[in-house]
């Protein structure tokens, strides 16, 4: 029997989006010199206190490393929790900070702890997530048999879902809420009062809150963005944050990220990452003691960016609807004026030069045949000055775009 026009929307976006675009693109050549601004990888200089510390502790990559994470990894990640934000007090690094081999992986066995931690709901489970998502939180909750309800996150409430019209039903058979403040791929930043709603009704109907701070430190204005923990009130009850150096730190291929918050959970997601999990190599987890020590490079990195989004400024007013996002390092380009957003990824590789993701391969297409992602491209501004520069003056000039 053939699958339904259904399934196959659902089998797409479960899909890599980096593999659909290897396919949309196969057989293209570029005229142009290729710049890729298709993966969010970092490519600003790693800190210089990497190298000399896995030095140091290289003897720890001849044993297993503890899955929980060193006391000195715990510490440290709760030490810096604690000076970033507003807490209601302070972590506990034994029993509510958990090491992770990078947050992608936290956040996709997160799903199945959950799951396994709550047991049966009112009736068929589901996961909640923004539309567009990162895919893990989807593969999420495909693994665990959940209904994945994806919420649209559309430019007319500047990229943030409508968390009030989530009906109570649908609230009581959630296992869990994914929220990503700065979103990937818009930048939009969670209001604190939208946090404390979100996690009141959570905890009203036993529902976990995951919340993905990969982008914390990456604001491009002077807003810093307000974590869930920080918005969670006197406890951390239902409410787990994950992070990672990656887009803190530049260092996309540590592998080293953390998972902060409810103990019960922590517990519970401990047990089940003992079996399963992959485990950091206490080297990394050194690095990870260094870095969240020390804000300089933080501070290096936010100010690169923000001179990269005055470019984007300067050169992208008044094409592709473009606006500076609150945080994180991606341009949501409208590209309807090219054509669909398939049919824009195409012509820019051909003939910029430009390698971009369409913007449907970000999101789910919806019961109604809507996909918020649709009409636009991700941008992901990685690169150094000039090279972002060249990349923003090919958008800005291209030549079947019409200025609004």
């Amino acid at each position: 029997m053939a699958p339904s026009a259904e399934a196959g929307q659902k089998h797409a976006s479960m899909r890599s989006p980096f593999v659909r675009l290897a396919e949309l693109l196969a057989g293209l050549e570029p005229k142009k010199p290729l710049i890729n601004l298709s993966v969010g990888e970092p490519r600003h200089a790693m800190p210089a206190f990497v190298a000399p510390v896995i030095a140091t502790h290289i003897a720890g990559f001849a044993k297993y490393p503890m899955l929980r994470g060193t006391d000195r990894f715990r510490t440290a990640a709760a030490n810096w929790l604690g000076r970033r934000y507003k807490l209601p007090r302070p972590l506990n690094p034994a029993t509510e900070v958990l090491v992770l081999n990078g947050s992608r992986e936290g956040l996709f066995f997160a799903a199945l702890a959950a799951k396994r931690l709550l047991g049966d709901r009112s009736s068929k489970p589901a996961i909640i997530v923004p539309n567009p998502f990162y895919p893990a939180y989807g593969a999420g909750a495909d693994a665990t048999g959940c209904e994945l309800v994806a919420l649209p996150a559309a430019r007319e409430t500047n990229f943030i879902p409508d968390y009030n019209a989530v009906p109570d039903e649908l609230f009581a058979r959630t296992v869990a809420i994914y929220l990503c403040s700065p979103a990937n791929p818009q930048g939009s930043v969670l209001p604190r009062a939208t946090l404390e709603t979100v996690i009141a009704r959570a905890r009203k109907h036993g529902t976990f809150v995951f919340a993905d701070e990969c982008y914390s430190e990456i604001w491009l204005g002077d807003n810093v963005p307000t974590g869930a923990l920080e918005a969670s009130g006197a406890n951390y009850d239902n409410v787990v944050v994950f992070n990672s150096l990656s887009k803190r730190s530049n260092l996309p291929g540590l592998r080293c990220g953390f998972a902060a918050g409810d103990e019960k959970f922590i517990t519970a997601y401990a047990e089940l990452r003992n079996v399963a999990a992959p485990q950091v190599p206490e080297p990394l987890q050194e690095v990870a003691v260094a870095a969240y020590s020390d804000e300089y490079h933080v501070e290096d990195t936010r100010k690169l960016y923000r001179e990269k989004f005055d470019l984007a400024d300067r050169l992208l007013a008044g094409r592709y609807k473009y606006h500076r996002p609150d945080g994180g390092f991606f341009l949501w380009l409208d590209v309807t004026e090219i054509g669909d957003d398939e049919t824009a990824a195409k012509t820019l590789f051909q003939d910029a030069g430009l390698r971009v993701v369409p913007g449907s391969y970000l999101a789910r297409t919806t019961s109604d045949g809507n996909n918020p992602g649709a009409g636009y491209i991700r941008v992901a501004l990685v690169d150094n000055l000039d090279l972002t520069q060249e990349a923003l003056t090919r958008l800005a000039n291209f030549r079947k775009y019409r200025i609004r």
